[in-house]
C-alpha cells in the first residue's frame, strides 16, 4: 500500500516538474521526467503486469495535462507497451532496460502518433528531434533511477529469517 502511495507521489511529482520547469526551459527538446520515472518504478518494481499498470496510469495522467497537443491515450499506450518491458525485463540490469526504453519511447510515440494521424508528425521533424530527446533522457536516466531508488521503501521477505531449513529429526 505504501509503495504504491510512493509510486503515485512520484509520478505526480514528476508530472509538476515536467510541466512547470522541462516544459518551460524548452519546450521541444528535453528529458522526459514523466517517462524516466514511470521507466524506473516499472522496473524496480519487477513484474510485466505491474509495469504495465505503472506505464498505463502515468501514460494516462500526461495525456491528460492541460497543455497537451496529442490524442488522448497515445502516452497510455506507449508508457503502458514501455513499462511491460521494462517490468518484464528490469530485474537484473534496471538501468540499461531504462536506458533502452528511454530512447525508444520517443520514436514509439512519433510513431502511435503518425498512426493516428497527428499533423505535426514528419519524418524531418523525427529525425531531428529523437536524437536530441533520446540523449537528453540517456543523460538523466541514472538520477531519476537513483532517486527512484532511494525514496521507494523496501519490500519486506515474507516469513521468518531465522528457519534456514526443514530436516528430519530437527528441532
Amino acid at each position: 500500500m505504501v509503495r504504491n502511495l510512493v509510486a503515485a507521489a512520484l509520478i505526480v511529482a514528476a508530472l509538476v516538474l515536467q510541466v512547470g520547469l522541462v516544459n518551460r526551459v524548452s519546450p521541444r527538446i528535453g528529458p522526459d521526467l514523466v517517462l524516466l520515472v514511470v521507466l524506473s518504478l516499472a522496473a524496480l518494481r519487477g513484474g510485466a503486469v505491474p509495469g504495465a499498470v505503472i506505464g498505463f496510469c502515468g501514460g494516462l495522467a500526461y495525456d491528460l495535462l492541460p497543455p497537451s497537443d496529442h490524442a488522448l491515450g497515445q502516452w497510455a499506450l506507449v508508457m503502458c507497451v514501455l513499462g511491460y518491458l521494462a517490468g518484464r525485463a528490469g530485474g537484473q540490469l534496471p538501468l540499461l532496460v531504462v536506458a533502452l526504453c528511454a530512447v525508444v519511447a520517443p520514436g514509439l510515440a512519433s510513431g502511435i502518433g503518425a498512426l493516428l494521424g497527428d499533423p505535426g508528425v514528419t519524418w524531418s521533424v523525427l529525425r531531428s528531434a529523437w536524437p536530441k530527446v533520446a540523449v537528453c533522457n540517456l543523460l538523466l536516466a541514472p538520477v531519476v533511477l537513483w532517486v527512484v531508488r532511494a525514496v521507494q521503501p523496501r519490500r519486506r521477505a515474507r516469513g521468518s529469517e531465522f528457519v534456514t531449513g526443514y530436516g528430519r529429526g530437527t528441532a
